[in-house]
């Protein structure tokens, strides 16, 4: 929830004026103007409140980062050689690599300052220095041989390609990489109820179910498993049929 907070700070301290500025006018303010100032006070303090709880709960109380939800995700065989691709900021890596210790674990950094324009994944990079070993890579054209990986993770990373037709290429470059049998785990907030009501407006900053399944469908994956963590997080289980 912290790191949800420093990089996306500007946007709370815009609440937290409006919320000390309505509350203070409320004491001032004609019937008409108190009416707004309470709409405004409501809004920026369920903003603050219901964001920021939120994130507590699933960075900081649920399984997400836990990560025993793995167990149901588990390929047949074993998993030699994995890839974790993101797009700026890499939360994951340095876990996943005490999980999978044994394995030949490659991370992809997907960041182009021309495409990804997002301030908070900016302030991210500042803050957190990429993992050792992390290799730039277009996020359509990964140095990755054809055919050589179990599993390529995408965790709440790939909605910053914003077009279908990025994401659609992501999905076909990891196709092109999976072994047989090979799977592609993509966890993501979606543009749903549940997130609507936790991040208000931010919640057009994710994608809906139905955009994520055209793009790996054009890609030619299939989804053999879909389930929540929590309520605002959505893992879907992908492979080449």
């Amino acid at each position: 929830m912290l790191n949800i907070l420093r990089f996306n700070w500007p946007y709370y301290v815009v609440a937290s004026i409006i919320l000390v500025a309505s509350i203070t006018g409320l004491f001032f303010w004609t019937k008409t103007l108190f009416l707004f100032g309470s709409i405004a006070a409501f809004g920026a303090s369920y903003f603050l409140l219901g964001s920021l709880g939120a994130s507590h709960l699933i960075y900081d109380r649920s399984d997400l980062y836990r990560w025993t939800w793995f167990n149901r995700t588990t390929r047949e065989g074993p998993v030699r050689n994995i890839v974790v691709c993101h797009c700026g900021f890499d939360e994951v890596s340095t876990e996943l690599q005490k999980i999978f210790d044994a394995s030949q674990f490659q991370i992809l950094d997907h960041f182009d300052i021309e495409q990804i324009t997002e301030p908070s994944i900016r302030r991210a990079r500042r803050m957190y220095p990429l993992i050792e070993g992390t290799m730039a890579s277009p996020y359509d054209a990964w140095p990755i041989l054809n055919e050589s990986i179990d599993l390529i993770m995408g965790l709440l990373a790939i909605h910053e390609l914003r077009s279908e037709e990025e994401r659609t290429a992501w999905f076909k470059e990891g196709k092109r990489c999976l072994r047989k049998g090979g799977q592609i785990i993509l966890a993501e907030h979606v543009r749903d109820p549940a997130n609507f009501l936790a991040f208000g407006p931010g919640f057009l900053h994710f994608h809906s179910v139905s955009g994520w399944r055209r793009c790996w469908e054009n890609a030619g994956l299939q989804l053999i498993d879909e389930f929540r963590i929590t309520p605002f997080v959505r893992i879907f289980v992908l492979n080449s049929p």
